[in-house]
């Protein structure tokens, strides 16, 4: 994950629309605020009226054209999702299947609400068995196998230094706020949002069962917790840096630098075997990681991992948690005012869930003939003035001009959807006729992706993989692959429009591909050379 950069929204391209194949409108005009001087304040002078004309939804805590061509894709999939869960006769194991019986389990609220919290039973009773640190450890690595990933996140993926090569890498985690200056910041909005947080703990509690003094005890230990996990982690700006973020060692070294942890025993138990070196992002945070597990009493961690998975599937399980986490991620954080009606929330979660399968249906349906081949033609011709000016540039030598320019030319370009699709054969959901819930067919899609990445471990790198489904609307660039990837969402208007002029494709779409090419050159992306 860390390894995909995403593109910036570029607001001013929303002057660009579909009206620009229209002669006799001119929409960069229409969005003009004369109101507005424009040299005091040019952005709001050129895009004003199109903020006037666009307020921010109330189930929604921004606006701009990302956000209202997403509207435009979920449409899109919510066709896709209402189409397959009608079709009662889909082949068994068929993409139209899978997305319907999943679609159906997350619209069917009244098994939904009728069970509550009890899906995730199994869990919470695991949990409360656990006796000594040696089970706890054993119940963190199977929680990792089901998507929750309390302490730190431990995943596969290509080593950074040896891009040929796949790797199991560790880093610092386990919290419930963003990043760690939540937890440490004095300005007024930031005390808020931990006193809210803390509350939200509170809630959660109560609602499995917890009375208010217990509920209470538990959020002090969980919020006691975080804060020691927050304090040993690295800032964030200090993340940018691969090099300081790339310590490979052994597992023997990993585990020295925690007596308290076998990550031997856990390795194993998370279905990674034969591993003989692992990297470390952030070594100091395995450190005191290790000396906290002795700082708190099994029972303060058995609140922690409680939080942590309902925390993690709350949005799966009924009404009454599923409004208390929507009230503080996404109103207290972020400003939402309402909920998204129950089928877009739910076609949300299918898209976010079955990606590749959704995707499929979706490029077949709604990817115009011929665009790969003319987004390629644009990328090829921005490649060929991205290196015009390298060589015209007077602050870059002779020889690290060679480096960039090789670099440039091996830049690769994967346009609309890749050209060979996931496997989800082994991938089995069930409808809520047969007894599938949407708890359970999440749980495994957990599974399933956990299964996925653990199998690369030993495997040649897949270079045609995505690290996006083809109806996302954004792009990257991957270090790592050194490629710039554009799904095929974002080719549509304002971005790229096939019946519109040229100019208006290479100041939408060729703008996003100037931009993902210069990643490969910025803070991050020049620490990595052309492989």
């Amino acid at each position: 994950m860390k390894k995909i950069i995403f593109a910036a929204s570029v607001l001013l391209l929303s002057a660009c629309s579909q009206k620009t194949i229209d002669k006799a409108s001119d929409p960069i005009v229409n969005h003009i605020d004369s109101s507005t001087s424009a040299g005091e304040n040019f952005f709001l002078y050129a895009n004003n009226n199109w903020f006037k004309n666009n307020p921010i939804p109330s189930t929604e805590n921004s606006n701009g054209i990302f956000r209202t061509i997403q509207d435009t894709i979920n449409s899109s999939v919510f066709a896709i999702c209402q189409k397959a869960a009608a079709t009662k006769d889909a082949a068994e194991g068929s993409n139209e299947q899978k997305i319907g019986d999943f679609y159906s389990s997350g619209m069917d609220t009244l098994t939904i609400e009728k069970l509550g919290v009890q899906p995730l039973q199994e869990e919470l009773n695991q949990i409360a068995a656990i006796k000594d640190l040696n089970g706890l450890m054993q119940n963190i690595a199977n929680l990792n196998k089901i998507g929750v990933s309390p302490l730190f996140n431990l995943f596969v993926g290509r080593d950074d230094k040896k891009s040929s090569q796949y790797a199991v890498s560790l880093y610092q985690g386990g919290i419930g706020l963003p990043d760690r200056d939540y937890y440490f910041n004095s300005d007024a909005r930031t005390v808020n949002i931990r006193n809210e947080y803390q509350k939200h703990i509170s809630n959660i509690f109560v609602l499995i069962g917890e009375n208010q003094n217990n509920a209470s005890k538990k959020t002090n230990a969980v919020f006691q917790i975080e804060t020691a996990l927050a304090k040993a982690s690295r800032k964030l700006a200090d993340t940018r840096d691969p090099y300081k973020n790339y310590n490979k060692m052994s597992v023997a070294q990993l585990s020295k630098l925690s007596k308290n942890i076998s990550f031997e025993n856990m390795l194993s138990i998370y279905g990674l075997k034969n591993v003989d070196s692992i990297i470390v992002g952030q070594p100091e945070f395995v450190t005191a990681l290790g000396e906290s597990l002795t700082k708190f009493t099994i029972a303060d961690w058995q609140a922690y991992l409680t939080w942590n998975v309902i925390n993690n599937y709350a949005s799966y399980l009924n009404k009454d948690f599923e409004t208390a986490n929507f009230n503080f991620y996404s109103t207290t954080m972020s400003g939402t005012k309402s909920q998204k009606p129950r089928y877009k929330r739910i076609v949300e979660q299918t898209d976010g869930a079955l990606g590749e399968l959704v995707g499929q249906i979706y490029v077949a349906n709604y990817l115009p003939k011929g665009t790969k081949e003319k987004l390629l033609e644009i990328g090829e011709n921005i490649r060929t003035v991205y290196a015009e000016h390298i060589k015209t540039l007077s602050w870059m030598s002779a020889e690290t001009k060679t480096k960039a320019l090789s670099k440039l030319a091996k830049v690769s370009m994967k346009v609309g959807y890749p050209d060979k699709w996931k496997d989800y054969s082994a991938l089995q959901i069930k409808s809520p006729e047969q007894g599938g819930t949407l708890h359970e067919n999440s749980l495994a899609i957990s599974r399933w992706n956990n299964k996925e990445n653990v199998s690369k471990l030993g495997k040649p790198v897949n270079k045609e993989e995505w690290g996006m489904s083809p109806q996302t609307v954004n792009a990257y660039y991957s270090p790592t692959n050194n490629e710039i990837v554009f799904p095929a969402a974002i080719l549509q208007p304002p971005f790229y429009d096939y019946r519109a002029d040229e100019a208006v494709n290479y100041g939408g779409i060729g703008g996003v591909i100037g931009h993902e090419i210069s990643h490969g050159f910025d803070d991050s992306g020049s620490r990595y050379n052309a492989e």
